[in-house]
C-alpha cells in the first residue's frame, strides 16, 4: 500500500485506527499488513510500508491524529470534522487533541497535543455551528452502526451515539 492508498483508505473510511482494530473501526497497520497483526508491528515483514504509510496520514492536513477510540492512536478525515466538532462536548476533553510527532535533531520525538478546538480550522467550526446536533449524531452514528452490523464496536461510541 502506498502513502497515497492509505490516505484515500482514511477518506473512505472516515474513522481509522492506526493499528490494534477496535470493533470494526479498520486499523490502517492491519490493511497494510493484509492481515491482522498482533504486538508490536515494528517486527511484521511488512514494517517499513507501514511506517511510510502511517506517516503520509500522520502528516496529512487533511487528517485529525487524536485518541478518540478507546485511547489509541485514531485517525479521523477532514469530511468528519465538522460534525465531530458539532458534539464535542459528548467527548472526554483530551480525546479530540491534536496530536502531532516532533523530531529533535538528536533522534528523539515528543508528541505535541493541540487541545480542541485550537486546532479547528475557522470554516470548520463555522460548519460545525449551521449544523444540528442531530445531523451531527446522524453523521457519524452512520459509521458506528455501519461498524456495529459488521461485529461489536467501541462501547464508548455506542454509548456516545445512544445506539442501542
Amino acid at each position: 500500500m502506498t502513502p497515497a492508498n492509505a490516505l484515500a483508505f482514511v477518506e473512505r473510511h472516515g474513522i481509522v485506527c492506526e493499528a490494534s482494530r477496535r470493533g470494526a473501526i479498520p486499523s490502517l497497520v492491519d490493511e497494510i499488513a493484509g492481515e491482522p497483526v498482533r504486538g508490536s508491528w515494528w517486527s511484521h515483514p511488512s514494517s517499513r510500508a507501514i511506517f511510510a504509510a502511517t506517516r503520509a496520514v500522520r502528516d496529512s492536513a487533511d487528517v485529525l491524529v487524536c485518541r478518540l477510540v478507546d485511547g489509541k492512536i485514531t485517525f479521523v478525515h477532514r469530511r468528519l470534522w465538522p460534525a465531530l466538532a458539532r458534539i464535542a462536548d459528548r467527548f472526554t476533553p483530551g480525546c479530540l487533541s491534536r496530536l502531532r510527532e516532533v523530531h529533535a535533531a538528536n533522534g528523539k520525538h515528543r508528541i505535541e497535543e493541540t487541545p480542541f478546538p485550537d486546532w479547528v480550522p475557522p470554516t470548520v467550526l463555522a460548519t460545525a455551528k449551521r449544523l444540528k446536533q442531530a445531523q451531527a449524531i446522524e453523521t457519524l452514528g452512520a459509521l458506528v452502526v455501519q461498524c456495529r452490523e459488521l461485529s461489536p464496536v467501541s462501547s464508548r461510541l455506542l454509548q456516545l451515539f445512544r445506539v442501542e
